[in-house]
């Protein structure tokens, strides 16, 4: 019988079956962050338990460190952070774990961190108290987000136990556009489906498109999947996939890698498997892509105009997009090109990686941003920043006018950083609801070069006209 990628990792996860939805499943990695990773050790430790497989457990400080240039170790970005992370640090230390600590060189952004040194590896399961978990299926993982007392169970005993989803396709057909990437795949899916489309699925990402995607993008492209509530988003590993993790920290080594890469070839979507939802998303004509209203579902290319929310294809999105324009202060006809901006902003488990940074510099190279617009770069890893350094990019962006950060989750919640409160941003993260960046923030989401155009105009702006030839 033929079999989905889900299928054939679930599958191999399965310690007992419950009914026919429900298993217990192995957990093969965990990962923890000081925000939520703190209270499930602290919980922990007052049950008098200990961690089943410390060596399977991994933890950063991210969401609530400051990312502050020349910031100090225990230094908060939001109230209380400090406590959080010095809770964190001490218990991973008495548990045994491995703990990338505030000024450990492998420190970042979990999402970035976990694919970065293999620790993420195709076919496995993992999981942390952080919704965007999802974004590591872009190597292959079957990856999600958990509460913090399924944080506590995963640690006593490395299982969990799942309701299993319904499988969903969406195929990117042909090649994008000059100046369209991941990020606005992404982003046109979910204005066509939806925020709601992938409620109880696990998506597989598929179709040329896709398979031409280098790995940080196909991260990028996972991300957003819990953005239409796919609770699971994956590309199966290829070639692509391989490459990218040889020689990484915690990936296999010598003959066990020669093992791991045979076994992975064999969890791809069998020909014939029966998918319950597919979606297909015509690539050949998707330009450069920006939110605006308060969800990313609320998404037009730059070169189109707000719409009226009457031509909502449902009542609750016709009543979404009044609401949203209220609190955007745009109005339906308006051109979202050309929209002042206050800010902009480049960072987050969206897009923070190498090329990302080396994409908005390509952009910004020789110059600057506009008026006294406040524009900040935050790189997802410690690992990241410093490669950007050794590239020069850091200079790029600082002598455009950009702020250069220590990596951290830093302003995508406001919670490492300074919020931008009252602001109209222009921002690489991945949601746009009301006050998520800050009281009465008003948040476009777009890619890395986007916002990097609309930093130098000082407007929401399209990027193409500043494209080099090498990422045209």
């Amino acid at each position: 019988m033929s079999e989905t990628y889900f299928d054939k990792v679930w599958k191999q996860h399965v310690i007992r079956t419950y009914d026919e939805r429900t298993a217990l499943l192995q957990i093969d990695r965990l990962f923890i962050h000081e925000l939520s990773g703190a209270v499930s050790l602290r919980n922990l430790e007052k049950s008098g338990r200990t961690v089943a497989r410390p060596a399977q457990v991994f933890g950063v400080v991210d969401h609530l460190v400051s990312t502050r240039p020349g910031r100090g170790a225990d230094e908060p970005g939001a109230r209380g952070g400090a406590d959080m992370i010095r809770d964190t640090r001490d218990l991973s230390a008495r548990y045994g774990l491995t703990f990338f600590d505030t000024l450990d060189p492998r420190q970042g952004i979990v999402h970035v961190v976990s694919p970065e040194r293999g620790i993420a590896l195709p076919g496995t399961t993992l999981v942390c108290g952080d919704s965007h978990t999802c974004t590591v299926g872009g190597i292959g993982a079957l990856a999600w987000g958990i509460g913090t007392t399924e944080i506590e169970h995963v640690l006593a005993t490395q299982t969990l136990r799942q309701d299993r989803p319904k499988n969903m396709r969406v195929v990117f057909h042909g090649k994008p556009g000059k100046g369209a990437g991941a990020k606005d795949m992404i982003l046109r899916l979910i204005s066509e489906v939806g925020v709601g489309a992938g409620i109880g699925h696990a998506a597989e990402f598929a179709g040329p498109a896709v398979r031409s995607l280098p790995i940080e993008a196909r991260l990028t492209l996972c991300n957003m999947a819990v953005e239409f509530q796919a609770k699971y988003g994956f590309v199966p590993a290829d070639d692509t996939t391989f490459d990218y993790l040889h020689g990484r920290d915690y990936a296999p080594k010598g003959r066990a890698w020669d093992q791991a890469v045979a076994h992975w070839r064999q969890l791809t979507t069998d020909e014939g498997a029966s998918f319950d939802k597919e979606v297909s998303i015509d690539c050949t004509d998707l330009t450069p892509q920006v939110t605006w209203g308060t969800d990313p579902s609320q998404a037009i290319a730059i070169d189109d105009r707000v719409p009226e929310p009457a031509t909502m294809p449902t009542a609750s999105r016709q009543k979404a997009a009044t609401r949203a324009l209220e609190y955007i202060r745009l109005r339906p006809g308006d051109s979202i090109a050309g929209t002042k901006i206050d800010a902009a902003y480049i960072g987050s488990c969206t897009n923070s990686r190498i090329s990302d940074l080396r994409e908005a510099a390509s952009i910004l190279r020789g110059r600057k941003v506009s008026g006294s617009l406040r524009a900040i770069c935050v790189p997802g890893s410690t690992s990241v920043k410093r490669q950007a350094e050794a590239e020069g990019l850091d200079k790029i962006f600082i002598e455009a006018g950009f702020e250069w950060h220590e990596s951290g989750c830093a302003m995508c919640a406001a919670g490492g950083g300074p919020a931008l409160a009252d602001m109209r941003v222009i921002s690489t993260t991945n949601r746009n609801f009301e006050g998520r960046q800050g009281k009465a923030t008003r948040t476009h989401l777009a890619s890395p070069i986007t916002v990097a155009a609309s930093a130098l105009n000082g407007h929401i702006s399209d990027p193409r006209p500043f494209l080099v030839k090498e990422y045209a």
